[in-house]
């Protein structure tokens, strides 16, 4: 269900699947209002696979996460996450700030969420980050991207990703 580095673009480079239970994708630990033991669905899942991605130019890598939890706990897991993007809206870590932007809550008429994360530098360019969860039944996908400069590109890997979940 991961996809292909194809999926993301031409230039993409795919780093080898990663098995074995990745982190949670929505863990902030840097966060002050942050609590692990806040989000139980994460404590549900059955399985998880994950892989990264890079362009040959070494800029900020993508990331896809598919997890597959306990039945009910999917769904669960999606308010956890709305949980986190309030609780972690904005927060300062190492003279940076972080914040997520819910773009679209009802991402692909319902099947997903479209979050911006942006990381603000003092002394460097911003980092957009272009987060994309679907949930269908019990497998939920979650996909890191960095900003690919326009929205027909997130829309088009969503719809890939989408397609993946079957």
């Amino acid at each position: 269900m991961l996809l292909g580095a194809g999926d993301l673009g031409p230039d993409w480079h795919e780093d080898d699947a990663r098995t074995g239970l990745p982190p949670w994708p929505w863990e902030q630990g840097n966060c002050p209002n942050y609590r692990s033991d806040d989000y139980p669905a994460k404590s549900h899942r059955r399985a998880a696979v994950q892989r990264y991605y890079r362009l040959a130019d070494g800029s900020s890598p993508a990331h896809h996460v598919v997890e597959t939890y306990e039945p009910g706990w999917a769904e669960r897991n999606v308010d956890d996450v709305r949980r986190v993007l309030l609780r972690c809206a904005s927060y300062l870590v190492l003279g940076s700030q972080v914040s997520f932007d819910v773009v679209d809550p009802d991402y692909l008429e319902g099947p997903g969420m479209l979050i911006r994360g942006r990381i603000e530098h003092a002394d460097i360019s911003n980092t957009v980050t272009y987060f994309v969860m679907l949930r269908r039944g019990e497998t939920v996908s979650t996909v890191s991207l960095p900003d690919p400069g326009s929205q027909a590109a997130v829309d088009s890997i969503a719809a890939r990703a989408v397609a993946r979940l079957g």
